[in-house]
């Protein structure tokens, strides 16, 4: 980098007069001029008398003498001494130059210039004289045509004597011109042909030595050094850009917003007039790439156009092109400008002076007359101007074949290859070096070397403009890697217009395939003595997924010959059109309107009062929370009693379809770790006062189902209460909880209830629950319950367009089906009842646990005489109460008829029934009847005998094992942790060696969620995220393979050992759970909150144990897993028995919640854990700057099983915090494969068997308009009998999709059966084509027809159907036309809200709902 920072500030030249530019272009002309001596006095006496060591040379400069403009870059040749007397000065250096100004007043200026030290030692420099070198000239004799040689006179003074105006050409004949007598210079000048192939390498009107090293030539040949005499090109290497990303700060919306308000100021300053902000607008974002060797641009720069960055997953694999038109109110707010094209640069030459400079331009419509000028009226209205708001030079690294480069953009008036002004860069004054290299935006990119079959070969990401070195040569052929060539399907830059000559609309870039990605080389095929990084380690071929080993060994000759005996895999990676997780697929939580609020306040919903009988403060849902710990934890009333009040659920203005609205819903969720709830059927009534759907109205309200099915006469709505207090939380818990609410998102599932589907799904937010000091708080929400369809694979080609910066997620189709009002309220109360164990402190939330003091066992007497107050009580029990076994086999015990108290409490019903077993048998031995009053005393006293003996006994063999469980309290200590799912919980044992001597101590662990720390830099990274200051030792631990972890400790030395606990299982959470945990207002008492736990309690045992194999320590650990956050819910219909497979596409990085803004260099590595071990997931790296996929396989169980897991994606290389947790459904359904065509009506018949009662059914379909069953209504299906369910499809549009299919008990609303049908639909034959032009808006619609001719010669019946009803109806749905005759079909088009355009078909079917023609019109609405 610094060599082209020092030729091209060597060689900035100054531009010909700016109207020579306007003359017409002329080919530019090689010259070669030998400035050979120079004779005579030309230093006068005096200069050698003041000057001591006097030197001498040439300076040789371009002026044009019509506008007395010097131009070019003054050239020197090298320093000469000077003899006295003064005699010839032999210089005999070459000159080349070439130019397109071929006029006899472009002149060469030759200054004859010496240099000497003056008495004071410093340098002087002083004009001896100059000499003006016609190239030009129309005589003969010019250098064109003659090239002898030829003396220069040479006058007094200087080359600035040329701009005095009185100095009129011919100069030479000038009187004010003083000719040195006796004084020459002898040169030659001619024609240099072979200097044209390297005209790229030198820019016009350069003056250049053949003595100067030339970027991109070969130096020359022999001793003469003049490497431009016969210039030999250096080989060019082709480079290759890709995914190219500008970032402008602190925004791309707000970087364009600055600058349109300050060309608007520029314009009114320049006496133009006030100009309008919506008059100015931007219509193009440029990008012009090209490569500069110092001196110049080696080609013409490329120019292609940059777009506001949208969903990068979706630029890699949808295939469709659009037109970039943006202005400032439409552009977005994304963070960077992307190039969706690949750059190609085949003028690369390895020369550290080569660059690529990349300039960012912005083209701005302004009006007519920005400069000044009054347009007529006939003129355009508006006109384009260009400006450069950033560039940026990169010098690539010719040994490295690949890799990523983040690069500053420059501003400002620094010089720049383009040599205009360049917008302003914010201010720097007090920036650290650091902000200095980002605050004016950075560039990221992909740039790769070489051959065609290696364009997007993966490589590691690296940070700045540095490049890891990596070896040019061409890879070995392995499976991994075969030499196969890679389709040609990329946007290069022959396809894409360059210059000033294009257009606007000319400038959209194609995006790249998914299908030629290549794979990466594997791990062994780095140079001998490098190391992988760890993403490399992790992902050995990051560019498709591979089944071969890519850690292939060079030591065994075995090996390698398997490996050439075996397939070579091709550079294939399957796919798996993936699913993009973005905001399309979420719902919006918002604040119900004031008219909504006036509705639900009218209806009589019960209102929410604290624990004083006052109504509860009303927040709004929009205003932010400010979270604080402290106070929520000091508050003084101490339980939270939590409720969900269901209000109102309406439907969505734009659901006009005609489709059913559900007569009756339910709703299932899961709140904290209580169980999952699944609320009863609510009515819904539609309000009087509702009218028809507007956005945001509110129409129905809900009301609970009596058991007859009639409304119920109590008022509105469903409540839901769950009490959470310290009854409930565990010690230490009421933390977490403030934090659940803090940061987790409800998620809610909307049923329809008579049908048993699935409606949709919304989220709210709870931090506004959070009391902080208040006695009760509410919320009330506005909820989008969105329903999310996800296509098949094979059907997924492109996503569509929803708008400027936008793209819809391909495969993913969202629909807001209606809105839900809910109201969320926290009502704190005082505790009253004392609950056991809450005088005990709260476990320690440290993170360093220490065993000092923390035993539960101190040794010595029961009583402490230094502590007199604090008594240690003990009652004495009988072993027989404590310990069931001994009790079983006592005789005296179980005569008095008393069990073991712990029998009672045994949870085993086997072992329970045992013991009672053995009971009556020792009854039994002892005389059978022991009621009777007729036993003797001896045999009493025998069997007390006897069972002292036993106890005895049993004391004997207990003793030894009670003692030592005793004694092992007294090193024993106990912690708590909360962890979450995923979460790495870390912390530090300090374990001291209490002995005289050194150990080396073994670490045991019973868990294997619990590790230890043995990598040093995980430990530091974990210190330092935790905020600990403990020392850090390198190499702490002996590893044993699989064996445990030991370290050495000196006598009386203390040690840090440190841990971390993570739990990748979720659990069976409170599926099994027989109490709800939740009560309502029609009557239900709250349950015990101990039984509504749903989330076990782990434990974890550590040992230290010495070497003699005695323990040193034991750390008891007790995990209390908490509630995690779900970031994303996906739901999966798939076929049962079968393999469900799917790519999540993830978003990119900077969107995340967290995110550093600015984050600059390469994308953090992904790794993904699941909380099903039977489930495969995996994520593999495309290659940097590619999108992520997340790779799921799941086995489908049995219809009509629901699987649910958890999918943990982490971006540290620790797997430390979850970045995104995601939570999947799939449910297994019974498959139906449907081959139809759109608008025809296919015909399939499913059975139907019956259970042990009969029942009263109905089907239900997710489509109504497209798939009917016979019967309709409700029919009774026979026990265990076989009936057929007729099912007639006929599909609207073409394509793959999923139909459900519901049969339901209307007794009992149970699901009886369920089927998935699966519609391979295919688009019938278009015969004819219409277009019509509507206006968009309000309007009554417009009347049109279209004929139709009955081909057959027979009367026939035909019947009309259309695949958008909603736009188009027919006067009559079926009509009769006689053989031969024309009919005429009246056409109604229903008004459109939006401007667009629209193709509707309209399918002409025959009697047997067979089609027969199918017409397509084009409306296009304006």
């Amino acid at each position: 980098m610094n060599d082209w920072h020092r030729i091209f500030t060597q060689n900035v030249l100054v531009p010909p007069h700016p109207q020579r530019a306007r003359q017409p272009w002329k080919e530019s002309t090689a010259f070669q001029c030998v400035l050979k001596w120079l004779d005579g006095p030309v230093i006068r006496q005096g200069v050698l008398e003041v000057l001591s060591e006097v030197e001498c040379h040439l300076r040789v400069s371009f002026f044009d003498v019509t506008y007395r403009h010097f131009f070019g870059r003054t050239w020197k040749t090298t320093v000469k001494p000077t003899k006295r007397p003064p005699s010839r000065i032999v210089f005999n250096e070459p000159l080349y130059f070439h130019t397109s100004l071929n006029h006899p007043h472009i002149v060469a200026v030759v200054e004859v210039v010496a240099e000497g030290k003056k008495r004071d030692g410093s340098l002087q420099t002083l004009s001896c004289g100059f000499g003006i070198l016609r190239i030009f000239s129309n005589q003969p004799d010019s250098p064109i045509s003659a090239s002898q040689d030829k003396r220069l006179r040479l006058y007094h003074g200087t080359p600035r004597a040329l701009l005095h105006p009185l100095l009129q050409d011919p100069a030479e004949q000038n009187r004010h011109m003083t000719l040195i007598e006796n004084c020459s210079l002898q040169y030659t000048l001619k024609p240099h042909p072979a200097l044209e192939p390297a005209f790229h390498l030198l820019p016009e009107n350069l003056l250049v030595s053949g003595l100067q090293q030339i970027p991109g030539l070969l130096p020359a040949h022999g001793e003469s050094g003049d490497a431009l005499r016969k210039p030999r090109l250096q080989k060019p290497i082709t480079g290759h850009l890709d995914d190219l990303f500008f970032t402008l700060y602190p925004s791309l919306e707000k970087f364009e917003e600055e600058l349109l308000e300050l060309h608007v100021q520029d314009h009114f300053q320049e006496g133009c007039g006030p100009l309008d902000g919506g008059a100015l607008e931007i219509l193009e974002r440029r990008l012009r790439v090209g490569v500069h060797n110092g001196l110049g641009f080696v080609q013409r720069p490329q120019v292609v156009v940059l777009v506001p960055e949208m969903d990068v997953a979706l630029t890699r694999s949808a295939s469709f092109s659009r037109k970039v038109v943006s202005s400032s109110k439409t552009s977005s707010g994304s963070q960077a400008l992307v190039l969706r094209s690949r750059l190609r640069l085949p003028e690369m030459v390895g020369h550290p002076a080569f660059a690529v400079i990349f300039q960012l331009e912005y083209v701005f419509s302004s009006p007519a007359g920005v400069d000044g000028n009054a347009a007529s009226v006939t003129s355009l209205s508006n006109l384009a101007c260009m400006h450069m708001v950033r560039w940026a030079v990169w010098n690539p690294l010719l040994e490295a074949d690949s890799g990523r480069v983040t690069l500053p953009l420059q501003g400002g008036i620094q010089p720049n290859p383009s040599h205009c002004l360049v917008y302003k860069v914010p201010s720097a004054s007090m920036s650290s070096e650091e902000v200095k290299q980002v605050e004016s935006g950075t560039l990221r990119f992909q740039f790769s070397l070489g051959s065609e079959e290696h364009l997007d070969a993966p490589t590691e990401p690296v940070s700045g403009p540095k490049v890891e070195r990596r070896p040019s040569r061409k890879p070995p052929t392995s499976p991994s890697s075969p030499p196969a060539p890679v389709p040609r399907v990329l946007a290069a830059p022959q396809n894409s217009p360059v210059g000033p000559g294009l257009s606007i609309s000319q400038l959209a870039a194609s995006p790249r395939s998914p299908t030629q990605h290549c794979l990466a080389r594997p791990t062994s095929q780095l140079p001998h003595g490098s190391q992988a990084s760890p993403a490399q380690a992790e992902f050995p071929l990051e560019a498709g997924i591979s089944h071969l080993e890519a850690d292939l060994s060079q030591t065994s000759l075995v090996l390698e010959t398997s490996i050439a005996e075996q397939l070579q895999e091709l550079p294939f990676t399957p796919l798996h059109a993936p699913i993009v997780v973005g905001t399309q697929t979420r719902s919006s939580a918002g604040q119900p309107s004031r008219a909504s609020m006036v509705l639900l306040q009218s209806s009589g919903f019960p209102e929410i009062l604290d624990a004083n009988k006052q109504p509860a403060e009303a927040v709004s849902a929009t205003e932010p929370v400010t979270f604080n710990p402290q106070k929520e934890e000091s508050d003084c009333l101490q339980s939270n009693e939590m409720v969900l009040q269901f209000l109102a659920f309406s439907r969505v203005a734009q659901d006009c379809r005609g489709t059913s609205w559900p007569k009756t819903v339910y709703f299932t969720f899961q709140f904290y770790r209580f169980p999952p709830a699944t609320t009863p059927r609510l009515q819904l009534v539609q309000l009087d006062e509702a009218g028809q759907p507007s956005s945001g109205a509110l129409t129905h309200i809900l009301v609970p189902v009596s058991r007859d099915g009639t409304f119920d006469a109590g008022s509105p709505g469903f409540q839901l209460r769950y009490m959470v207090g310290p009854g409930f939380l565990k010690p230490g818990e009421r933390r977490c909880f403030a934090r659940y609410l803090a940061v987790q998102t409800l998620q809610i599932d909307v049923w329809d209830g008579d049908s048993l589907l699935l409606i949709g799904s919304a989220a709210v937010q709870m931090k506004h629950l959070l009391r902080q000091g208040r006695p009760a708080v509410q919320a009330s929400h506005e909820l989008e319950v969105v329903a999310t369809e996800y296509e098949q694979d094979n059907m997924v080609v492109s996503g569509d367009m929803l708008g400027f910066g936008r793209v819809k997620p391909i495969g993913v189709h969202s629909v807001v089906k209606g809105r839900l009002h809910l109201t969320l309220a926290n009502v704190g109360h005082p505790c009253e009842q004392k609950v056991r164990g809450c005088s005990t402190l709260p476990p320690s939330r440290s993170r360093v646990i220490s065993n000092d003091g923390a035993s539960r066992f101190s040794g010595g007497s029961l009583l402490t005489t230094g502590s007199s107050r604090r008594k240690h009580v003990v009652q004495a029990q009988k072993l027989a109460d404590v310990d069931s076994e001994l009790a079983a086999m006592l005789l005296t015990h179980a005569r008095q008829g008393k069990g073991p108290q712990d029998v009672s409490r045994e949870s085993d019903a086997t072992r329970r029934r045992k013991l009672e077993r053995m009971r009556s048998v020792r009854l039994q031995e002892a005389g059978g009847d022991l009621g009777r009053r007729g036993t003797s005393v001896l045999s009493v006293r025998t069997q007390h005998l006897r069972d002292l003996q036993v106890i005895a006994a049993y004391r004997e063999r207990t003793k030894a094992e009670s003692i030592a469980s005793l004694l092992s309290l007294a090193i024993t200590t106990e912690h708590t942790l909360h962890a979450t799912l995923g979460v790495a919980e870390f912390f530090e044992f300090v374990l001291k060696n209490p002995h005289n001597t050194q150990h080396t101590v073994t670490v045991e662990i019973d868990n294997p969620e619990l590790s230890v720390i043995v990598d040093s830099q995980e430990w530091r990274d974990f210190k330092g995220a935790a905020g600990l200051h403990t020392p850090v030792e390198e190499d702490m631990f002996h590893l044993r393979g699989s064996l445990a972890p030991q370290l050495y400790l000196r006598p009386h030395e203390t040690a840090h050992v440190p841990f971390k606990f993570q739990s990748f299982s979720a659990g069976q959470l409170a599926m099994v759970q027989a109490s709800p945990g939740l009560s309502n207002e029609k009557g239900m008492d709250a349950v015990s909150p101990w039984k509504s736990s749903a989330v076990p309690t782990k434990h974890a045992k550590v040992l230290f144990r010495a070497s003699g194999g005695k323990p040193i320590a034991v750390l008891c650990l007790t995990v209390e897993l908490q509630p995690h956050v779900v970031d994303q819910v996906f739901r999966f219909y798939h076929p049962e028995l079968s393999f469900l497979k799917k790519a999540i596409r993830l978003p990119p990085w900077h969107t995340f919640p967290g995110a550093p803004v600015g984050m600059l260099g390469e994308d953090p590595p992904v790794h993904v854990r699941c909380s099903d071990p039977n489930v495969i997931c995996e994520t593999q790296n495309v290659g940097p700057g590619e999108p992520r996929d997340i790779f799921l396989k799941v086995a489908s169980g049995p219809s009509p099983e629901i699987k649910d897991f958890f999918v943990i994606i982490y971006s540290d290389r620790w797997l430390a915090t979850p970045t995104q947790t995601w939570q999947v459904y799939l449910h297994s359904l019974q498959r139906v494969d449907v081959s139809c065509v759109a608008g025809q009506l296919t015909r399939l018949s499913l059975v139907l068997r019956g259970t042990q009662t009969v029942r009263k059914v109905r089907a239900f379909t997710s489509h109504p308009q497209e798939l009917k069953t016979d019967p309709k209504g409700v029919f009774v299906l026979p026990p265990r009998g076989v009936q057929d369910l007729h099912v007639g499809v006929r599909p609207l549009r073409a394509g793959s999709r999923f139909v459900h299919l519901n049969l339901v008990d209307v007794d009992c609303h149970q699901l009886v059966a369920s089927w998935l049908v699966c519609l391979c639909c295919r688009q019938p034959l278009i015969s004819k084509a219409f277009e019509i032009m509507l206006a968009a808006g309000e309007g009554k619609g417009v009347n049109k027809r279209i004929t139709y001719t009955n081909p057959y010669p027979s009367r026939r019946t035909f019947h009309l159907h259309s695949d958008h009803p909603e736009l188009l109806r027919f006067r009559e749905d079926s009509f009769q036309v006689g053989g031969g005759e024309t009919y005429t079909i009246g056409l109604q088009f229903a008004p459109s809200q939006r401007v667009g355009e629209e193709e509707i078909l309209i399918y002409i079917n025959d009697h047997e709902d067979k089609n027969e023609e199918a017409f397509c019109v084009k409306v296009i609405y304006q």
